[in-house]
């Protein structure tokens, strides 16, 4: 059977937000708009077959990514999530609400931190395999000689959501991808090692 899952949408600074939520409200991705072909390849990698239909996300969850866009960085904390994956794309995952916002991260460092040195290849492809963007910050994810790497919703609003934190990257530039109009550039191809369908699902309650 389908997963039914309800899709609203969200104004932002840097764009208009794609919430995905589940019966019980809690979110299961969040991509942009420009971005949508890709949020549904993840789902169906995460997921299988999915019915998406529109409905309101919960005012709670609403309310919370909003206060975050006008400075409340701490609001993320508040929001329910749940996600499907792998046991390896899950404990990616579940680290990278723990990189404080104001804070960045190499991909080395994490994969260090998770006890698995030699993985920073597989921790990158998982953090492009993230479904949830912002809640769960692959944007503090950055490369081991300061510059922004990669992003799956486009380096400028990587940039947009550093400096957002009180980060600013002054690492080496990032070519063609970083230029002012990147934002709609076109939507980034998921790695078929990180997008395989796992059979866990792992939620986080606040």
């Amino acid at each position: 059977m389908p997963e039914n899952f309800n899709l609203d949408r969200l104004p932002t600074p840097i764009g208009t937000a794609l919430l995905v939520t589940d019966a019980d409200g809690l979110l299961r991705a969040l991509d942009w708009e420009d971005y949508e072909p890709r949020m549904k390849q993840l789902l169906r990698l995460h997921y299988g077959a999915v019915n998406l239909n529109n409905g309101r996300a919960p005012r709670g969850l609403r309310a919370a990514l909003t206060g975050y866009f006008k400075g409340d960085l701490d609001r993320l904390a508040a929001i329910e999530w749940r996600v499907a994956g792998t046991p390896f794309q899950q404990k990616v995952w579940n680290a990278l609400p723990k990189i404080a916002a104001g804070t960045t991260m190499s991909y080395g460092a994490l994969a260090a931190k998770l006890r698995m040195p030699r993985a920073v290849r597989a921790v990158g492809h998982a953090n492009g395999s993230n479904p949830i963007s912002v809640v769960l910050p692959c944007h503090r994810l950055i490369g081991a000689n300061g510059s922004l790497v990669k992003y799956g919703g486009g380096l400028q609003r990587k940039r947009w959501l550093l400096r957002h934190e009180g980060v600013e990257i002054t690492g080496p530039g990032t070519g063609e991808a970083d230029r002012p109009g990147a934002l709609r550039s076109a939507p980034s191809p998921v790695s078929s090692q990180s997008g395989s369908r796992g059979a866990f699902c792992m939620s986080r309650r606040i």
